[in-house]
């Protein structure tokens, strides 16, 4: 049996731990530089405010409405996803953390010792509320899969109040049958539209289909889906989170970039970011993509993008900015106002099974080791390479930022006594 304990509307949940005023009220928060809606609570969908749209054209309408428009607390919401996993992982001798607000349970080796899998359900929901006063759905069933139809089962249908546990095949096809078929976990848009195609539109219509067919129409990977909503275990950690093949960090600036020396730190700032992301899968790259562009809706868009061969795979924030400030003194344009930077990590492969030649550099690998290890303690930027600057006006804008309660000294809720 399989547990996956996932928290509502996280982001806004997040930004009501520590304002319970808030709680009830329609909220949404915004991504990078504060452009789009990246989440929306029950009330603020409720409202019409829906996910993924340009928040000025919203803007008015929220003022009005008394929706709480917020910028991302990225410091916030890790700090706060650490604390509900914690508690998660109490629950269950073995614990996959599947994102940041996702965590995955498997009761295989304690399942027997546990009267009644409904309440301990109850139970991890319970006490997560009451240690970060985050709101959870908890679903459990026999599969992966299954696992995340039982916690949309928990999530989104009358009567199950947050906790779903899949008991029999009749309840399994009664939610099944509820479910979009882009609502089954893996199924994508560009799968959903040829499976539509052949007449299959509900999760219950998916798991109907002959596992032979879903392989030779779709790939082994939907065989497993397949048979998954079935009841038949086919899926473990490894493949429920299997390494990224690139890896980018990309950002949109919050003041336009028209100097040499704020681009190059911008650059940096980003191959540091993707370098420990690389770092934290044990990967290194063999190639690096360095961009940068104007808004694609200025009159004459403009930028480069340049695909540097790495003579070995590395992922050291050392090389990676090198390689990255080579590239873009030689391609920029002091004609062009940068809007959009990034970096790309690609031809990704594991650092076990790196092999070298005989005139490769010696790297010692330590360095990496201890500068991550004082970020993850210390908090992001603790230390960093000295190229990507200090307070550039090219940072991300964040107007509408609430307080870091948890991970910034300056923000430590205070409380008055009388």
């Amino acid at each position: 049996m399989y547990a996956l304990v996932d928290a509502n509307s996280f982001y806004c949940s997040a930004e009501q731990v520590f304002r319970p005023e808030w709680r009830g009220r329609p909220i949404v928060v915004l991504s990078n530089n504060d452009g789009c809606i990246v989440a929306a609570n029950r009330q603020a969908k409720a409202l019409g405010v829906g996910k993924f749209g340009p928040y000025f054209e919203v803007r008015d309408f929220c003022e009005k409405a008394g929706v709480i428009a917020l910028s991302s607390n990225y410091e916030l919401y890790a700090s706060l996803s650490h604390s509900m996993m914690e508690v998660i992982g109490r629950f269950a001798p073995e614990q996959h953390i599947y994102s940041i607000d996702e965590s995955f349970l498997s009761f295989k080796h304690c399942y027997p010792a546990i009267p009644c899998l409904l309440s301990h359900a109850a139970m991890i929901r319970r006490a997560v509320w009451k240690e970060t006063r985050l709101p959870v759905c908890v679903g459990i069933a026999a599969t992966l899969t299954l696992a995340k139809v039982a916690n949309h089962a928990a999530k989104k249908l009358q009567g199950y109040n947050g906790v779903c546990y899949i008991q029999s095949i009749e309840q399994r096809n009664a939610i099944l049958a509820t479910m979009k078929v882009t609502d089954v976990w893996g199924i994508g848009l560009r799968i959903g539209n040829k499976l539509h195609a052949m007449g299959i539109t509900t999760a219950l219509d998916l798991a109907k289909l002959q596992p032979g067919i879903a392989r030779s129409q779709f790939s082994i990977e939907i065989e497993r889906t397949v048979r998954e909503l079935n009841g038949e275990a086919c899926k473990g950690w490894d493949s429920a989170r299997a390494d990224k093949q690139q890896i980018f960090s990309t950002r949109s600036v919050g003041e336009r970039i028209s100097d040499i020396d704020s681009l190059l730190q911008a650059l940096s700032k980003h191959a540091g970011i993707a370098a420990a992301k690389a770092r934290k899968q044990g990967s290194v790259a063999s190639t690096i993509l360095i961009f940068a562009s104007n808004s694609p809706y200025d009159e004459q868009p403009n930028g480069f993008k340049y695909h540097y061969r790495c003579a070995y795979p590395t992922n050291d924030n050392r090389e990676i900015i090198s390689y990255a400030a080579e590239i873009a003194r030689k391609l920029y344009n002091p004609n062009t106002r940068y809007y959009k930077i990034g970096i790309g990590l690609l031809d990704l492969s594991p650092v076990k099974h790196l092999q070298t030649d005989l005139f490769a550099p010696v790297k010692d690998p330590a360095l990496m080791q201890v500068f991550d290890k004082l970020n993850q303690r210390y908090g992001s930027d603790a230390i960093f390479v000295a190229a990507q600057g200090i307070g550039g006006k090219w940072h991300m804008r964040r107007e509408l930022l609430t307080p870091q309660y948890t991970s910034c000294w300056q923000d430590i809720p205070q409380i008055h006594c009388g």
